[in-house]
């Protein structure tokens, strides 16, 4: 007889779906509102072992994690932000320019852990399998490798904030990071003392969400729906 979806071999119990779902919808790009408290050692191991865990091309496991603490460190991290994002505030205009400078982006300073994520794009060798015709896959894994950061560390009470606006080559600079390894993502991490029921961005009015509708196209790029006679199963409706 054969098995439903929800009694195959290797199913999560309804709770355990339930936690996975909630750390991915409750998840938040956390930029305030840290606390001093610190990370017990094995916590943070824990986190790093899920980011460990990711998918990688060829199984080559690309990514490294630098662990930052020191205050001298965030601090010199911290101006290099200020001048990156002075710079990227230049881009707008008027209300928006205001609007943008109003923004929190980073929480440098305020977060007891900082870790930066980098891939060095040469381990595994020359010929990486999986990798010879997009060799840009390396980069992809490592992004794999925070997704899986960021959900544990939401399952663990921890908040994380990505920190996009730097120059890289100047922070590979303040943290001696080899010219021949890239920077992935830097990352502000700490308990918080609470997350966000929506985005900051969404919050404040920058974005909004984009309905899953737009985004989906069946069999062919902009195909919305399955026509009538498809009968490999239904389209996606709006709810």
């Amino acid at each position: 007889m054969k098995q439903s979806i929800s009694q195959s071999v290797g199913a999560f119990s309804a709770e355990e779906r339930e936690a996975v779902y909630r750390a991915i919808f409750e998840r938040r790009d956390v930029r305030q509102n840290f606390l001093p408290d610190q990370i017990p050692e094995e916590t943070l191991r824990r986190i790093l072992l899920a980011a460990h865990h990711a998918g990688s091309v060829g199984y080559m496991q690309p990514w490294d994690f630098l662990i930052i603490q020191d205050s001298d460190t965030k601090h010199a991290v911290k101006n290099l932000f200020v001048q990156a994002n002075d710079a990227a505030a230049l881009q707008y205009k008027g209300e928006e320019s205001s609007r943008y400078r109003g923004l929190k982006l980073e929480g440098i300073q305020e977060a007891p852990i900082n870790i930066c994520v980098t891939c060095t794009r040469d381990r595994g060798g020359p010929s990486v399998l999986g990798r010879a015709t997009v060799p840009e896959t390396d980069l992809y894994s490592t992004c794999c490798a925070i997704q899986n950061l960021w959900l544990s560390a939401r399952a663990e009470g921890i908040g994380v904030g990505w920190v996009s606006i730097l120059n890289y080559d100047s922070l590979k600079k303040v943290l001696d990071i080899p010219q021949t390894v890239c920077i992935i993502a830097y990352l502000c991490v700490g308990y918080v003392s609470g997350f966000a029921h929506q985005p900051d961005l969404e919050k404040a009015g920058w974005r909004k969400r984009l309905p899953l509708e737009e985004l989906v196209h069946y069999e062919k790029w902009g195909k919305r729906s399955r026509d009538e006679s498809d009968s490999s199963g239904p389209g996606l409706t709006s709810q």
